[in-house]
């Protein structure tokens, strides 16, 4: 053999080893996954993600395609439902003045809990972040109403709030008489008492993710920005509040649909028929009152579908406009294939 023949026959034993000939395997088909590992990848899916998938269609699927059939009908909640009525349920919701006056209400509640919650929950969470004396125990009692169920909650300050209550008495032993009030029946306090309640009872919950989220906040950039001659608010306004952004979102999608279906603390602080008067009530309330108590389950179905409906536009367009920063950063997999 010559040796301008050398470079010919290692080009083909290099192609050939490539192409899988010669008795060596090929790299390409040693990256290829045998046709069983698939199979054994969709089964161990299917085994992971079934029980969830089952509870989800019927704990959430199955029931609201059920309500929304049953709102079809007037139907008073046993038999099977007869007398068919059409959109007529869903066009009385739409056209009813308390229902627009209780979506009227859940809408004030979400801005106002994004607009008094947000702000007192970073200023404890930047407060609580500090190390100081007894901030285990202050982060409990911050935390405790959260975790305190709604029918305790409801229950105290219903007995508390009432004009003869230990509000108002206590108003009057301190000297301020002047500013007792009738908190739970007057129209122009009502919807503030309810504030004052949800953000005693939730402002921990948000105290508590937005001291999660400032714990990734490197303190690098803090002695950074203190070398830089920055001030205590404009470290934390150039800084903490941006990347303290993602945990902020998440939460205020959370306050929004809570807000949204609000009812337990309405509905056992101020009962079925005083939260309409009280300017109050809400969209659950309002199928409650108006679908269990009036014997008319059909239109409870129809408005449980609304709610989930409106709900559901809410949730969508906030992932859409909103949360699509923290999602397309997220999901990158499909991009890379």
């Amino acid at each position: 053999m010559s040796v301008s023949e050398t470079p010919r026959i290692a080009a083909e034993a290099d192609l050939a080893q490539l192409s899988g000939d010669g008795g060596t395997p090929s790299p390409l088909r040693q990256r290829r996954a045998p046709r069983g590992a698939n199979w054994t990848r969709t089964l161990e899916i299917a085994i992971l993600v079934g029980p969830a998938l089952v509870m989800f269609l019927g704990f959430v699927i199955f029931p609201v395609l059920m309500a929304a059939y049953y709102g079809f009908f007037r139907w008073q909640g046993y038999g099977a439902p007869t007398d068919f009525v059409g959109l007529q349920n869903y066009i009385t919701i739409l056209t009813d003045p308390p229902f627009l006056e209780a979506l009227g209400h859940n809408g004030f509640v979400v801005l106002a809990s994004l607009v008094l919650q947000g702000p007192i929950a970073v200023l404890l969470a930047l407060l609580l972040n500090r190390r100081m004396r007894g901030q285990s125990i202050i982060r409990v009692l911050i935390f405790v109403p959260y975790v305190i169920a709604e029918v305790v909650v409801g229950t105290g300050f219903g007995l508390m709030l009432q004009t003869n209550g230990a509000i108002n008495g206590l108003l009057e032993s301190i000297g301020l008489g002047g500013l007792t009030q009738d908190w739970i029946s007057d129209p122009s306090i009502a919807i503030w008492t309810l504030m004052g309640i949800l953000v005693w009872k939730y402002v921990g919950f948000a105290v508590i993710l937005f001291l999660a989220g400032l714990q990734g906040i490197p303190e690098e950039l803090y002695e950074a920005a203190s070398l830089d001659g920055a001030g205590y608010w404009q470290t934390h306004l150039r800084i903490t509040l941006p990347l303290l952004a993602p945990t902020l979102r998440i939460w205020a999608f959370l306050s929004i649909i809570g807000a949204l279906q609000l009812f337990d603390l309405v509905y056992i602080i101020w009962g079925q028929y005083v939260a309409s008067t009280a300017g109050t009530s809400t969209m659950a309330t309002y199928m409650v009152t108006n679908g269990r108590n009036a014997g008319n389950y059909g239109y409870g179905n129809a408005v449980a579908v609304v709610i989930f409906v409106i709900s559901l536009i809410v949730a969508l367009v906030y992932q859409r406009y909103v949360l699509r920063r923290d999602t397309a950063g997220a999901i990158t997999e499909g991009k890379n294939r």
